[in-house]
């Protein structure tokens, strides 16, 4: 591999490395290292002056649009997307426009040329790496062309050729003779970022066996410090990770992840190259990215800009189903039942048990249905009302479609004999009869409308209606958590708990069916319960779905053990269940604490491994564990990066003001970009820092374990996993570190 302006970086001429500047005249380069920076500066700046030019016409389409011969919708939507075009050019993110280049090998024949229409056109992705022979391309987040005819100046990491980028290898190297990558230094004052240096990887001059050199352009960028929303990860991807972003459409899939491993970047990415791939399909059908809370939405806010798509919808669970603000809290004991999977069948059963065919004896005629039409009147005999009730029963429609099929079956049997009389009918005769009083009192009466909020206050409110509905399900102590010990009035005076609302989606799914997304990016994943699993596969019926999460770190009291439960309650059984176990940010002395506290874990999942060799770990036992937490910052404040100190939920205030009374600024967790954050256990999940102080152990275990943090209302332990639920929370604190982590406490420590 050769590197490229060692001067700034001294440490890129270790001969020792693969990264030598000797390796350029094995490449027989005719050109010298700053030769080549300095050309590649110079299309560096032609890109940004395209790019610009690309952002002006944008605009200008805008302006001129609406002179277009459209009318209408069709000039709303013509208008909408230019708008939408140029609002997506003008937020593009600054930074460097390219982070890689890939140079071809010429062909035997000698011929060179990507398929017709560019190497990221639609025939490129049919096309083999010969296709490419002799040509050589930049990689970056967003094509870049001088004019949309023009070959691309920038090849988006999402087209097919850019596949090598992240693929190739002596082993295989996929055409590719030269793999480019780009060290970069943030511009100053508004100015362009710096072309730094480059490092050059000669595939085919290295023996397959010899794997993957390592680069230190590469390790840099991973290991970056980090203040401020989470960074997409395009130029730094690795061929696992790789695979996963660019599984077909039609495939649902489940990572595994191991801290540190990139599973949420990977399946943001994912989101990214399907809308790239995909983007009539998936701007038709609709594409959501799922997170367990709002802090963690707006961490990752910000990578789907910086890969060029604006607008997908975030937002979580809660979010999702809610149909009422959350007014009331439920015990621990109510929270475990209310998400349990029975809960589905007593709902079905609590709904259905309003269908019931011998309810027409509350109309006038006992036995049979008469239908007036003008003088005369069509029976329908109750034996024939009895059938198409218990016809459209057994074929399970949605409540509300089984409702209009038992009216439209009687209207049929109407209309069969009318025509037999009198020949065929209009269909204002079939709307009047349709309509008739005495169809629409027999379809009520039989099969009456229901709203989820009048089934399941029912439920909740009435013991006789939930013991009907539960019996054999639920047992006598579970009914009586769940039951409301103040009922309310009716419905509409009712305070719904978190765990309430799931109960009301599931009862609206069952009347009718919500609407979907084409694909759904579920992360922290092992954390949903069997109910709220139920709510998001509802919604991805007729979609595909990314799972993400690390059975590791669920600290719900429903949390999943395994992950085929889960993805049969998703409605994904098919879906395979893919480990990713190589870190790249955490330290390896981090992961290997991690790894002592997994063994005592009720999970079975494979240990993590990092990377990284240059990580620190301090445990510091004191008998003045807030005076040690300050030392503990004010030392981590001599880094560069981000600084977490995670405490028991119960110990936040106390840690912020001893902070504060040392002169140390803090800020709450939801204030993304500050360096020093002070945040409980409870709120850390998905969240990453430079340097974490786990502040006292033994009490963020407690604590999670007496019920304490986001587990669901009131937390709560159930199924006796007190202490388990507490070492995983502590589990998920440990592996929040990306550099340092300095452990804190006075108490033994429970991974000892």
């Amino acid at each position: 591999m050769t590197s490229a302006d060692p001067s700034r970086d001294p440490s890129l001429r270790d001969p020792a490395r693969v990264l030598s500047c000797a390796a350029s005249h094995v490449a027989s380069r005719d050109e010298s290292l700053a030769a080549s920076l300095r050309r590649e500066r110079d299309h560096h700046a032609l890109c940004r002056a395209a790019l610009a030019a690309m952002v002006d016409g944008a605009q200008e389409h805008v302006v001129t649009g609406e002179d277009v011969s459209a009318s209408g919708a069709d000039a709303e939507v013509l208008g909408y997307r230019l708008r939408s075009r140029a609002k997506e050019m003008r937020e593009l993110p600054e930074g460097p426009l390219f982070f890689g280049r890939l140079d071809f090998a010429r062909s035997d024949s000698g011929q060179a040329g990507p398929g017709p229409g560019g190497p990221d056109s639609e025939s490129d992705r049919r096309g083999a790496a010969g296709d490419h022979a002799g040509q050589s391309y930049h990689i970056g987040r967003r094509r870049i062309s001088e004019h949309p005819a023009a070959p691309p100046l920038v090849v988006d990491w999402r087209a097919p050729v850019s596949r090598a980028f992240y693929q190739a290898s002596a082993r295989d190297p996929q055409g590719v003779e030269v793999r480019r990558r780009f060290g970069w230094a943030p511009g100053s004052r508004g100015e362009p970022a710096d072309l730094t240096g480059l490092e050059d990887e000669h595939l085919r001059d290295v023996r397959p066996e010899a794997g993957r050199a390592e680069s230190r352009i590469l390790t840099s960028e991973i290991e970056r410090p980090r203040v401020g929303p989470m960074r997409d990860i395009a130029a730094t991807i690795q061929p696992d990770q790789d695979d996963l972003v660019r599984a077909d459409l039609a495939v649902s899939v489940c990572v595994q992840g191991a801290p540190g491993t990139g599973k949420t970047a990977v399946g943001l990415h994912r989101a990214a190259y399907l809308l790239y791939t995909h983007p009539q399909r998936i701007r038709r059908a609709g594409l959501l990215i799922l997170g367990p809370n709002p802090t963690f939405l707006s961490y990752i806010s910000a990578v789907l800009p910086a890969l060029g798509e604006t607008g997908v919808r975030q937002s979580t669970i809660g979010d999702e189903i809610a149909r009422h603000p959350v007014g009331g809290e439920d015990d621990e004991s109510a929270a475990v039942v209310k998400h349990d999977a029975r809960m589905a069948e007593v709902l079905r059963r609590a709904l259905y048990a309003r269908v019931s065919p011998a309810a027409a004896d509350d109309l006038d005629d006992l036995d049979d249905l008469a239908v007036p039409d003008g003088s005369y009147r069509w029976r329908v005999p109750a034996g024939v009302l009895a059938r198409i009730v218990a016809g459209v029963r057994a074929e399970e429609p949605p409540y509300a479609v089984g409702r209009e099929r038992v009216r439209t079956r009687v209207v049929r049997y109407v209309q069969e004999r009318a025509e037999l009389r009198a020949g065929p009918q209009t269909n204002a005769w079939l709307q009047k009869v349709s309509r008739s009083r005495p169809v629409g009192a027999y379809v009520e009466a039989v099969w009456p409308k229901a709203r989820p909020e009048e089934v399941v206050a029912e439920l909740l409110t009435d013991p006789a209606a939930l013991a009907a509905a539960a019996d054999g399900l639920l047992d006598a102590d579970e009914q009586k958590a769940i039951l409301w010990a103040r009922p309310p009035r009716s419905w509409k005076s009712a305070r719904w708990s978190t765990a309430d609302l799931v109960l009301l989606d599931e009862v609206a799914g069952l009347i009718e069916h919500p609407a979907g997304y084409g694909h759904m990016v579920i992360d922290e994943a092992q954390d949903l319960s069997p109910m709220e699993c139920r709510a998001i596969g509802r919604r991805a019926a007729f979609g595909s779905v990314t799972v993400l999460g690390d059975l590791a770190q669920g600290t719900t009291p429903w949390a999943a053990r395994e992950w085929g439960e889960l993805l049969a309650q998703l409605g994904k059984p098919e879906a395979s269940v893919v480990p990713l176990t190589t870190g790249f940010r955490v330290p390896e002395v981090v992961v290997e604490l991690a790894n002592r506290l997994l063994a005592r874990l009720d999970v079975v999942v494979p240990p993590g491994r990092s990377l990284r060799k240059d990580g620190e770990l301090r445990i510091r036992r004191t008998d003045d564990v807030l005076h040690e937490t300050v030392g503990a910052v004010r030392r981590a404040l001599t880094y560069e990066g981000s600084v977490g100190v995670i405490t028991a939920d119960s110990e936040v205030v106390r840690v912020r003001e001893a902070l504060g009374a040392a002169g140390v600024e803090v800020a709450d967790v939801d204030q993304l970009g500050a360096r020093v954050t002070v945040l409980g256990a409870g709120v850390a999940k998905g969240l990453e820092y430079d340097h974490v102080v786990a502040v006292e152990p033994a009490a963020i275990t407690e604590d999670r374990g007496r019920g304490g943090g986001e587990g669901g209302e009131g937390g709560g332990v159930g199924r006796g996993r007190g202490l388990g639920l507490g070492l995983h929370q502590l589990y998920v604190v440990l592996t929040r570190a990306v550099s340092r982590l300095d452990v804190v406490h006075a108490r033994p420590l429970p991974f000892e």
